[in-house]
């Protein structure tokens, strides 16, 4: 082939616009086959220069040289290296969003440095992670207990699932999320919850017991009946002699007291929390929480009676 139908090296850089070292590179790799000359010098044909551009490409795509070769070797298919590339950008994007919904949060919040590095450990947790940590929770409150398998199982499908360019808040509930499950009094809390689900009555009698409580309470609260006044007394004496006949027991002071451990058990306002910033994590609508007011008048009739 004569000279005039070949390339320098010189050439070959102007035309792809790298940079001769680089041209040399890959030439030297075997990746740009070079002829000399009678005085020795690379020259470079036009499918060299066509290689070279595709490895330009490539290499600008994140490809590795080995990957690189064995596309040019032809033991992989340029369809099957753009597929696995196109999943490892997607990987970084998913990763770059994650990062700036961290950045965007600590913004927010005016977070300190040692709060970033936290926020940007937890957020990053594959989705794997994030299940695993809300199982042990589970497994940790619910374990060795006869609780109800529904609640249970509804409670292991409702995994926190951050969406792939997460918003600021999104974030920020998650963070609070995995640190309230790993608070170990919270977890002591919920486990005394499901000590007393356990021990309550069967599911079906419960609910309509539940049903009868706010049904009862909210007549109640509508006739703006004070739970610490002397009229919420025929209330809560209906009400407790409800709770005593699915229970089997007696209305006694002792029982009373009893009883309002075990709704104060049952009242805690960090349980509703956790559904409410799973609710945020998983874009689902708000849902009222009806039963706190209903429960917070009962707590509140029990303890002015016992005082």
């Amino acid at each position: 082939m004569a000279d005039d139908m070949l390339f320098s090296i010189g050439d070959l850089a102007r035309r792809t616009g790298l940079t001769v070292k680089t041209v040399r590179f890959y030439s030297d790799r075997g990746l740009v086959p070079a002829v000399r000359n009678h005085a020795g010098h690379r020259r470079y044909d036009v499918t060299a220069l066509a290689r070279l551009e595709l490895v330009r490409t490539l290499r600008d795509l994140d490809v590795d040289l080995e990957t690189v070769r064995r596309l040019l070797d032809r033991r992989a298919t340029l369809q099957e290296i753009a597929a696995v590339h196109a999943e490892a950008l997607d990987a970084q994007i998913r990763a770059l969003r994650l990062r700036r919904a961290v950045l965007r949060a600590v913004a927010r919040r005016g977070s300190e440095p040692e709060e970033l590095k936290i926020m940007h450990d937890i957020a990053r947790l594959s989705a794997e992670q994030r299940d695993q940590i809300v199982h042990e929770f589970i497994d940790a409150t619910f374990g060795g207990l006869d609780a109800d398998p529904g609640f249970v199982a509804r409670m292991r499908s409702a995994m926190p699932r951050l969406p792939d360019d997460p918003a600021p808040e999104q974030v920020e509930a998650w963070i609070e999320l995995a640190d309230l499950v790993r608070d170990e009094d919270f977890r002591a809390s919920v486990r005394r919850m499901a000590e007393t689900q356990a021990a309550d009555p069967d599911a079906i009698e419960y609910e309509t017991l539940t049903e009868e409580v706010v049904t009862r309470v909210n007549a109640a609260r509508v006739a703006g009946t004070d739970p610490t006044a002397p009229e919420a007394a025929p209330v809560l004496a209906d009400l407790i002699a409800r709770y005593a006949r699915a229970f089997g027991a007696e209305d006694t002071p002792a029982y009373r007291r009893e009883l309002l451990e075990r709704m104060e058990a049952a009242s805690d306002p960090r349980a509703s929390r956790y559904w409410e910033l799973l609710a945020v994590i998983n874009g689902w609508p708000p849902s009222p929480d009806n039963m706190r007011p209903v429960f917070t008048w009962f707590i509140e009739a029990l303890r002015a009676d016992l005082d």
